[in-house]
């Protein structure tokens, strides 16, 4: 194995154990007493499913295409080239795979070929690590450039009698290569709608079977819209303040009261990212290399602090409006376009010990709330 091959492997088995972990973080959130946290958990965990079988893919891809590129001095994750090239390949894994012999016919051609030839079938080889490669693609969801939306809950606003959607996607931002979860709670006055979905008493039509989850915005009127919209707006670069106010302008039916933005990453990992001098060279020394990673991640929440009620007059009229609170108490927050924040740690319990040890965990972890994983357990509020 040489140089490369070596410090590809550092870099998957540390972001597979990194996965891995915050996997098991958001496990144990799902039955957390906080209902939001639980929700949230349950919604981004699936995500988590996606960024492994990517992971996975790019591991079986180096053993038939050698390039393979990170973006070493930010987020630590694959740049936005390898992502295109994943959704590129999952789109045409079937053919490809036509072309391609199957697994056992492989097998009986490479030992025929050591036999014959005593030495290692590496075209055999490629062949092999593409088709399984193709298959894992073919038959898995990745984390694509722009996972489509997806209702996952339905409720009914008693105060307004309006049908309440609990809207969640995913898009892998170009510029900083930073994999992200967008949640949105939506309210929906379409008349039609609240037809439909709402009694006369105010309450969910029980009556109405609704298949959860449901691809797309459950009302279908708005749904391709809606899909347009969110790949359209869910640039890392646009704050969620932004997208919500924009989702609020484009759609006078739908009422964003909440939107949340979970961002997976920056990744870091002793000798393959450059993202962190401090964190590198603490790292570095760590004994074991499968251990020397830190994973971190931030949840940003928007929310309606009230609502515009729409006006009509003789000469014009205007739909409602929300109003978005934003914490301008608190820079970062003001800085981000967010009413509130958290900015979450996941760190193998020996490097957080190296990081404490060498006087750095207090000022690396600094308004995080540090997770320490250990024996395939996570460690909260250490």
């Amino acid at each position: 194995m040489n140089a490369t091959n070596e410090a590809a492997e550092r870099y998957f088995s540390a972001i597979s154990s990194a996965l891995e972990g915050i996997g098991v973080y958001f496990s144990d959130r799902t039955a957390s007493p906080f209902q939001s946290h639980g929700l949230v958990a349950e919604v981004v965990a699936p995500y988590i499913g996606r960024l492994e079988r990517s992971f996975d893919c790019w591991r079986n891809r180096i053993g038939f295409m050698e390039k393979f590129r990170i973006q070493r001095a930010e987020s630590g994750y694959p740049v936005f080239q390898s992502v295109l090239e994943l959704e590129n390949d999952r789109r045409q894994a079937e053919k490809r795979l036509a072309g391609i012999p199957g697994p056992d016919e492989l097998r009986a051609e490479m030992v025929d070929f050591i036999l014959r030839h005593r030495e290692f079938p590496e075209a055999l080889q490629r062949s092999m690590a593409e088709r399984l490669y193709l298959e894992e693609l073919r038959d898995g969801k990745v984390f694509s450039p722009f996972v489509l939306p997806e209702t996952v809950r339905v409720s009914v606003n008693p105060k307004t009698k309006r049908p309440y959607y609990l809207v969640h996607w995913g898009a892998f931002d170009g510029s900083s290569s930073l994999p992200m979860v967008y949640m949105a709670a939506v309210e929906d006055s379409s008349p039609d709608m609240i037809k439909v979905l709402v009694t006369d008493e105010g309450k969910l039509n029980d009556g109405v079977e609704i298949g959860l989850p449901v691809g797309g915005l459950l009302n279908p009127a708005l749904a391709h819209r809606f899909d347009e919209f969110a790949e359209k707006n869910s640039a890392y670069s646009l704050s969620p303040a932004t997208i919500a106010g924009n989702l609020d302008k484009d759609f006078d039916n739908l009422h964003p009261k909440q939107l949340r933005r979970v961002v997976l990453g920056p990744f870091y990992t002793a000798g393959i990212t450059e993202n962190n001098s401090a964190v590198s060279e603490v790292l570095s020394k760590v004994r074991r290399q499968e251990n020397a990673w830190l994973l971190t991640w931030t949840v940003q929440e928007v929310y309606s602090k009230s609502e515009r009620p729409a006006r009509k007059g003789l000469w014009s009229s205007e739909p409602a409006r929300e109003e978005f609170f934003i914490e301008t108490d608190d820079l970062d927050a003001a800085r981000m376009g967010v009413s509130a924040y958290e900015q979450h740690a996941l760190v193998p319990h020996e490097a957080y010990q190296a990081l404490y040890a060498a006087g750095e965990a207090q000022k690396i972890f600094e308004g995080y709330d540090v997770h320490v994983i250990s024996g395939g357990k996570v460690i909260t509020d250490v």
